[in-house]
């Protein structure tokens, strides 16, 4: 009986999982689904990584599903036999995502700072409608909604250290196929064996029946 770890990315919560939980719970499969420190400033690659790890709590079998940026933690979670990347950020050791985006090496697509705010802290938010436009086009409008409306600031060390990733462990790669977030010639350059999914940057809100059965597939 395999053990998910559901990682979610930027902005969000475990709460984003919900649906797939259930679905795995209903295909015999137990999940965690933790909060990651979005929220705190001084939180780098190890201390989602650590969040993860603890949240498991010594399970064996375990798949961890990397969403977004939850995939620059991924190979530092603790006791996984198989990283799922989906729709995510790829680490390259020893490297920070800035220094990589100002060599020209972009994971994402031009714009979406547009549909954020930055606080005073550094953070930044998204604004609702821009939210529901770049990040739940394929979700019901209810759902994209209430979901934008749960949406954290996000902090960014774990963009701007260098990773303290050593290497990157055997995993498979999903990209959404109108993913408005992830730029879609770097993900097949970075994970040219990648599995596709249809839809948006979302599928754990938009199809999550799919994607339970993708992940138990796999």
């Amino acid at each position: 009986m395999t053990t998910f770890a559901l990682a979610h990315g930027g902005w969000h919560g475990g709460w984003c999982w919900d649906a797939v939980a259930a679905e795995l719970t209903a295909r015999g499969h137990p999940s965690v689904a933790p909060d990651l420190p979005a929220t705190d400033p001084t939180a780098g690659a190890a201390a989602y990584a650590a969040v993860l790890t603890r949240a498991l709590g010594g399970a064996t079998d375990v798949v961890l599903v990397a969403h977004s940026l939850a995939g620059l933690c991924a190979p530092l979670v603790g006791g996984v036999r198989h990283v799922v990347y989906l729709a995510a950020m790829l680490p390259e050791p020893g490297r920070s995502v800035d220094e990589r985006a100002r060599a020209g090496e972009r994971m994402t697509r031009r714009g979406i700072g547009r549909g954020q705010t930055v606080n005073e802290d550094g953070s930044t938010q998204w604004l609702p409608d821009a939210a529901v436009e770049w990040l739940y086009p394929d979700s019901p409008p209810e759902v994209a909604l209430a979901a934008a409306g749960r949406l954290r600031p996000q902090h960014w060390r774990i963009t701007s250290e260098r990773s303290p990733v050593v290497r990157r462990p055997p995993a498979t790669y999903v990209r959404c196929r109108e993913d408005r977030i992830i730029d879609a010639d770097w993900a097949r350059s970075a994970a040219p064996d990648l599995v596709e999914l249809p839809g948006d940057h979302s599928p754990f809100l938009a199809r999550p029946a799919e994607l339970a059965d993708l992940l138990t597939g796999l």
